[in-house]
């Protein structure tokens, strides 16, 4: 298991501008007839971490992919502090899906190669992996194909990957879910190591426990809009709409 205190291996050079915050203005997005999303508005801001919540299908994963430029809106804006072209933009921002796809090569090499194509050099990214696999836990698991590690040794090899290339922004698509709960923990370990060091982190997580140890906003979705916004302590101690009380407590309202 990761240790809660064991730094991650590098410092956020804080060099530049930032690309946050974040404004999302009039958002919606349609797959054939389905409406997925429709008429977000969402301001986020830079620091700490960000969860997004809603049952099944509100759209969280899609708002996720659609912030990250995966897919572009049916209609709306995504407007960031810094209007950089896509390769820039793209640099700043990493994403971990609820099942990373791994490369078909050891554990090692997987985060080796995804600092190759970000330009790292070759001094920095073996340092940087030493100290990144030592982090994860995955020293003794180096050199073992990523194909054969368990559920949550890839997932926390999918996070050091995406640590890797230092992004100023860190999707995270339930990068729990189905695990154990020491797995689970180490996750959280890295996820709050990054936050700490300045990473802006975006989570869904289908978790209230989880959301509350690590979430200082919640954007709470339901049927494909935001049906709140608002601090964490906030959305768990008073919920301001009855879907979202239903959430909490792990009811449907009837």
């Amino acid at each position: 298991m990761v240790s809660p205190t064991l730094a991650l291996p590098f410092e956020r050079s804080g060099s530049g501008r930032s690309i946050l915050p974040v404004e999302v203005c009039g958002l919606s997005y349609s797959a054939g007839d389905t409406h997925i999303l429709r008429d977000i508005d969402l301001v986020i801001d830079q620091g700490g971490c960000t969860v997004i919540m809603g049952y099944n299908g509100a759209g969280k994963t899609v708002l996720l992919r659609l912030l990250h430029g995966l897919i572009k809106p049916t209609t709306g804006s995504i407007n960031w502090a810094l209007d950089l072209p896509r390769p820039a933009m793209a640099r700043r921002r990493a994403m971990v899906l609820q099942h990373p796809v791994m490369l078909r090569r050891s554990a090692a090499e997987n985060v080796r190669y995804a600092m190759k194509v970000h330009g790292t050099s070759t001094r920095v990214r073996e340092e940087r992996l030493t100290r990144l696999l030592a982090a994860a836990g995955l020293t003794l698991l180096a050199d073992r194909p990523a194909a054969v590690l368990s559920g949550g040794e890839r997932q926390r090899l999918a996070v050091i990957r995406a640590l890797s290339v230092e992004p100023e922004i860190l999707f995270l698509d339930e990068p729990t879910a189905s695990l154990d709960p020491a797995s689970a923990r180490a996750i959280e370990d890295l996820i709050t190591n990054a936050r700490d060091r300045g990473t802006k982190i975006i989570l869904v997580t289908q978790s209230v426990p989880q959301a509350q140890r690590l979430g200082a906003d919640v954007i709470f979705i339901h049927d494909g809009q935001v049906a709140e916004h608002v601090s964490a302590t906030k959305f768990f101690e008073r919920p301001a709409s009855e879907n979202a009380r239903a959430f909490i407590k792990g009811s449907f309202v009837a």
